[in-house]
């Protein structure tokens, strides 16, 4: 009988070590800090545009708290729709050509270079390390009427919204093209091998295989661009002169200008509740190309 049960005590102790977890244990209070400068720094300054967003201007600079919706409804005059309108369609413009201009350029730094890829990536990296203000004051100078584009070619795209384009490019460029160069640096590149084996042509392999393994890296590197070009308040003021204005913009001559901070706090909060859906969008891809990294 000793031996008989012996077994089942192997067993049965087997399994209780198999079912032991050994991941690592951390104590929670490393995640103090972090949380509390959330809550004061995100969650404070959020609660407090909520206030303003439902109190009254009862004057010049002089607010009435309490919770009234007229704020938002005037948000949804034809006027300030016409600039969110604007602001989405710019900013999704503004992302396809971002698109259009990164993907290649990151499948060349992943498909061909081998030795001086570490120096691409750091070219790209360059941009990064001016101030955004100086980079946009650098390209007004470019695309200026009396600028090099204007005298030598005759291009005048000044205060237009090709300029507004242009900057919305070059500024966010750098934001799409890592984390698509990232997807094609996993890719296993003897699939396409394979495909063209197989009597697929260039095109059609590209599609199938590479297009199809870095889409994740593609809609977040395109999310990852849309959702700050949409929040622009630099490029608009200075490369179209104040014609062309972004929900940016109007948010803060609200603030600044007209000094309205209830109507003002209403817009931002009307576009951070826009741009949400987004950002769901954009979670949900990057937990899905986490999952297919590891």
């Amino acid at each position: 009988m000793t031996l008989l049960s012996e077994p089942k005590q192997e067993k049965a102790v087997g399994v209780k070590r198999r079912g032991r977890s050994f991941k690592p244990r951390y104590p929670t209070w490393l995640a103090l800090p972090a949380l509390v400068y959330e809550v004061i720094f995100f969650l404070g300054a959020l609660g407090i545009l909520v206030a303003f967003s439902f109190a009254t201007q009862t004057g010049f600079s002089q607010i009435t708290y309490g919770f009234s919706l007229d704020q938002y409804k005037a948000v949804f005059d034809p006027l300030y729709l016409s600039i969110f309108f604007r602001t989405l369609m710019m900013a999704a413009i503004g992302t396809i050509l971002t698109v259009m201009v990164g993907y290649p350029v990151a499948y060349w730094m992943a498909r061909y270079l081998s030795t001086y890829k570490l120096l691409a990536v750091l070219l790209i990296m360059v941009p990064f390390w001016t101030s955004f203000l100086i980079r946009t004051y650098a390209l007004k100078i470019i695309l200026d009427s009396q600028g090099f584009l204007a005298k030598t070619f005759g291009l005048d795209i000044m205060y237009t919204p090709i300029a507004v384009g242009i900057g919305l490019v070059y500024n966010y460029l750098p934001l799409f093209v890592l984390p698509v160069f990232g997807s094609l640096e996993r890719m296993d590149w003897t699939l396409i091998e394979a495909a063209t084996d197989l009597t697929a042509r260039p095109l059609r392999a590209f599609w199938d295989i590479t297009f199809r393994l870095t889409l994740p890296g593609i809609v977040t590197g395109a999310l990852l661009v849309f959702i700050p070009m949409t929040g622009e308040y630099v490029i608009p003021a200075i490369l179209s002169g104040g014609k062309y204005e972004f929900v940016g913009n109007l948010i803060g001559d609200t603030f600044n200008t007209a000094q309205n901070p209830p109507f003002g706090s209403a817009l931002a909060i009307m576009l951070m509740v826009a741009l949400s859906v987004f950002v769901v969008i954009y979670i949900a891809v990057a937990t899905k190309e986490e999952r297919f990294g590891a």
